[in-house]
């Protein structure tokens, strides 16, 4: 029997007489946009993260897209993203008008290389485009180094959007994800760390103002009134049904955090003498939204994959083709000097099960079977 890569059953099964009232409450009133749970939620995410405002939305991209409308980015202005990430960090640019501009990334914790920005800031000003803002991804869990990137972007007059898509809950040098930007994005998309049961996102900032800018954006451009309109917006509400489900989901979290610190901590004395596990730097906590390993090479990663779906464990590559390689962005430009990292790391990253249920027994025979 193949195991699961994530188990969504093993928390469900915890949870589900709590989830299923929570779902028959909002049966009950029949409130399904914006009902009261929506609002609670927002208030106990904010909490959480330690954040002054929470918006919630449809899901993880109309996040992006609302902060970047929100910080007024638009046709002529650069927009800084890595390339080893998911589609949605970039796809969000061209859609307000905006240059994606794409950024190499460290070789031990897979974020944002500072200096690759540097020189993609020169080149983006040198082809016309204004340097409007970088958007940090905290790639499978970790936080990407804001001390270092956000006194680039303020140099060069510049917003951060923080992209914790894979990443809400993680810690860095005492700061929660949520608080660590000018505007925080995360996704609740079923397969994250803290997921809904469907699709949904949020955002967060301390701006009181971007804040109502937000709000408004994310229902249609509304005004004090629902039928006034005050600016082109989104319909990105998120369901009330799935606020439900996640305050239920929330109030465990920080456990299945802890839990995931001891999942990822036997993985690393199992892998260890074999592969390169994942780096985290002192002062930082990663949330593991997944376990990256690196191998020596494509072929020792293909024998790695091999291995282990004869032994009927899932693996997966995230991610196989860097975004200034596929063909949807391959007109976009980049740090002049290439992708090298980028590049090598599609070529040798894979991640095996993760999640915070994973027993240790099961954990032994995955490192067993294929490490």
């Amino acid at each position: 029997m193949t195991m699961p890569f994530i188990d969504l059953a093993a928390q469900q099964t915890r949870l589900r007489p709590r989830i299923n009232d929570a779902i028959m409450r909002v049966l009950d009133t029949g409130q399904y946009v914006m009902g009261p749970e929506v609002r609670e939620l927002e208030q106990k995410l904010a909490a959480f993260c330690g954040a002054r405002h929470c918006l919630s939305c449809a899901n993880g991209t109309d996040a992006l897209q609302l902060a970047l409308m929100t910080m007024g980015v638009a046709r002529g202005d650069a927009v800084f993203v890595p390339s080893f990430t998911f589609t949605a960090t970039a796809e969000v640019v061209p859609l307000v008008g905006a240059t994606p501009v794409f950024v190499d990334v460290l070789p031990d914790t897979f974020n944002m290389d500072p200096e690759s920005l540097k020189r993609a800031i020169v080149h983006a000003r040198s082809l016309g485009l204004r340097p409007a803002c970088v958007i940090p991804v905290d790639l499978f869990g970790l936080p990407a180094d804001f001390d270092v990137l956000v006194p680039i972007a303020r140099e060069n007059g510049m917003k951060v959007i923080d992209d914790t898509a894979q990443g809400f809950g993680a810690v860095y040098k005492g700061r929660m994800t949520g608080t660590l930007a000018d505007i925080t994005t995360t996704s609740f998309f079923p397969a994250k760390p803290l997921g809904c049961y469907g699709d949904g996102g949020a955002v967060f900032t301390e701006n009181d103002e971007y804040a109502e800018l937000l709000d408004s954006y994310r229902i249609h451009g509304k005004s004090h009134h629902k039928y006034y309109n005050d600016r082109i917006g989104l319909n990105s509400r998120l369901d009330t049904l799935q606020a439900a489900i996640l305050i239920e989901k929330l109030s465990i979290y920080a456990e299945e955090i802890d839990m995931r610190q001891t999942v990822a901590r036997r993985y690393s004395e199992g892998f260890a003498p074999r592969y390169e596990t994942p780096y985290v730097p002192e002062g930082l906590t990663s949330i593991w939204a997944q376990y990256t390993l690196k191998t020596g090479s494509l072929a020792e990663r293909e024998a790695f994959q091999a291995r282990a779906k004869n032994a009927g464990v899932p693996t997966v590559v995230y991610y196989p083709v860097p975004l200034h390689r596929q063909k949807a962005y391959q007109e976009f430009p980049a740090d002049p000097n290439g992708l090298p990292v980028c590049d090598d790391l599609a070529n040798r990253v894979v991640s095996v099960p993760m999640h915070a249920y994973l027993s240790a027994e099961a954990q032994a025979m995955v490192v067993e079977a294929i490490g």
